[in-house]
């Protein structure tokens, strides 16, 4: 049976040149390969070690891309290895096959979203009324399934995303603070339930995962095994779980580290 491999990217796989952590002396910082461009401009990044790595899983598991980010995000993205049959994009959102949505994914998903929490608009609305422009640089809708902000960290109140945090659970969103963007998305929302749909179309009966997040923690529990770096949401607050590892890594030698353990179990 072959086994799966959900794995989030960004500050998991691939970093952005402010999240590398390089904190070694310069002339033994790793080889990094750039993985994404972005209006003509490298934007992420791997180890090349890391990069071999990803090619070996690719060829010994069934690797699923999984993110936050949306489609279009994504397909920006040029991973070493075998160009992955399926991705996990929008939080679980979109299910692509081919680098094609699924539309019959996407409309159970968005079925849920309507009867299990409030409506999207009601959120943007919120977030528009109530963040300061001081601190907040762009709103942003993804996919119309979920909103974030491009925020000022230095600038942001702590106590205003503590209340946001309050006001969205009550209606059914999470609020999750990665970086410069602040997400509000909906708690029906997940990666996991797209990791399950993705086993179920191969067969597989091992599940590996890592990320960073909060949004990353449902993924990280439903999977049989789970590997979270030492930076992020999850190690901010010494988030861990029976069958999840934290591995004490940070920055970029982390997805290095992630990739051997995947591999590792893969071949176990």
């Amino acid at each position: 049976m072959p086994v799966l491999v959900a794995s989030d990217l960004d500050r998991t796989l691939i970093y952005s040149s402010a999240a590398l952590a390089l904190t070694m002396p310069d002339a033994r910082a790793p080889r990094l390969l750039c993985v994404e461009v972005h209006e003509s401009k490298p934007l992420s990044y791997m180890t090349e070690t890391a990069a071999g790595l990803l090619g070996e899983l690719g060829d010994a598991a069934v690797f699923v891309p999984t993110t936050t980010r949306t489609r279009k995000q994504y397909l920006r993205i040029n991973l070493p290895g075998p160009p992955p049959k399926y991705a996990i994009c929008a939080n679980g959102g979109h299910l692509l096959v081919d680098g094609v949505s699924d539309p019959a994914w996407h409309a159970r998903v968005t079925a849920r979203l309507a009867d299990e929490c409030a409506s999207l608009d009601e959120v943007r609305v919120h977030l528009a009324a109530t963040a300061d422009p001081v601190w907040v640089r762009k709103h942003r809708i993804a996919e119309d399934l979920f909103a974030y902000l491009v925020v000022e960290r230095e600038l942001l109140p702590e106590e205003w995303v503590k209340e946001l945090a309050v006001w969205a659970e009550n209606r059914g969103w999470t609020v999750s603070l990665q970086g410069r963007k602040l997400y509000a998305v909906p708690k029906p929302l997940t990666k996991s339930a797209a990791m399950h749909e993705v086993a179920r179309r191969t067969g597989a009966e091992l599940t590996l995962a890592a990320g960073d997040s909060l949004l990353d923690a449902d993924l990280l529990l439903a999977a049989d095994r789970g590997w979270r770096p030492g930076h992020g949401e999850l190690a901010d607050t010494d988030w861990t779980a029976p069958t999840v590892t934290a591995l004490p890594e940070r920055g970029v030698l982390a997805g290095e580290r992630t990739l051997r353990e995947f591999l590792r179990a893969v071949r176990s």
